[in-house]
């Protein structure tokens, strides 16, 4: 998928809203299963509700890789659904990948070739070998790991450096040497929404990804006042507040409910800042 294409969708749907498909088993609504892929079963149907929504999906692969070889073919048989009924979704792998080159290799032929996602999350520490590999791909994404909203990115992502600013911010200016805005994003935690009007002057072309608001209390109104830009440049990503709206067997309709409130405000800012 190209820039041009992504933000042709965001248009058209009037929304920069992500799906997050954390799918945890033991959080499913418990009718699924006695269906013989529980996890596909919710994903398919979680889709189907939300498509209308939305603009990208975003399989969180520890939640099919802890279940085993079951789990890797249910994470398959999403995307391939993904691909095949909703061609015009952003997909994104959340693996936070990266290694050596020959490795990162590997993994950019399974999630980009074999499975066909649109994208794939990086962790850039290991620095340019182990995410060029992922770069090679004509119309693929890169979405290196930037600021996140876990507590712990105090510990590295945070620090001053020697020279001034922050090493994220290192990570964000050093990369722009690497690839550019037709193939690499960057992950800014919602909950870190005040250092976006920073990172806008770093990027101010790029896509962002955007995970955190919703349960773990992001604000859409900060993210999107910040982070916006005059190609939309954000997928904003929500995953428990939506596929865990509801337990029960109106949990598709409950999600699809949840996701519609998240487009609308969406719309809304599309209108105001664009």
């Amino acid at each position: 998928m190209t820039y041009q294409q992504l933000f042709d969708f965001i248009k058209a749907q009037q929304s920069y809203l992500c799906v997050g498909l954390d799918t945890d088993i033991t959080k499913i609504p418990s009718h699924l299963l006695a269906e013989q892929d529980p996890i596909f079963e919710f994903n398919k149907q979680i889709i189907d509700a939300t498509a209308q929504f939305s603009v990208a999906y975003k399989p969180n692969t520890a939640f099919y890789e802890s279940q085993g070889a079951k789990g890797w073919e249910s994470l398959e048989k999403t995307i391939a659904y993904l691909n095949t009924y909703y061609p015009s979704h952003f997909t994104i792998a959340d693996a936070k990948r990266g290694d050596i080159g020959n490795t990162s290799a590997q993994y950019a032929i399974a999630f980009f070739e074999k499975m066909n996602f649109d994208s794939i999350t990086v962790a850039p520490y290991m620095g340019k070998d182990s995410v060029e590999p992922f770069l090679g791909f004509s119309g693929k994404w890169v979405i290196l790991l930037a600021l996140t909203s876990n507590t712990g990115s105090l510990n590295f992502e945070e620090l001053d450096i020697v020279d001034g600013g922050k090493l994220y911010e290192e990570v964000i200016i050093t990369s722009q040497k690497w690839g550019n805005e037709n193939q690499m994003m960057y992950v800014l935690g919602a909950t870190k929404a005040e250092s976006l009007r920073q990172i806008r002057q770093i990027v101010p072309h790029h896509f962002l990804l955007v995970p955190g608001v919703g349960t773990q209390g992001g604000s859409l109104a900060d993210v999107s006042k910040f982070g916006l830009n005059k190609s939309c440049g954000l997928l904003v990503n929500s995953s428990r507040a939506i596929i865990y709206a509801s337990p029960g067997v109106d949990f598709a309709k409950s999600a699809a409910l949840e996701a519609e409130k998240i487009q609308s405000e969406m719309k809304k800012y599309l209108n105001e800042y664009l």
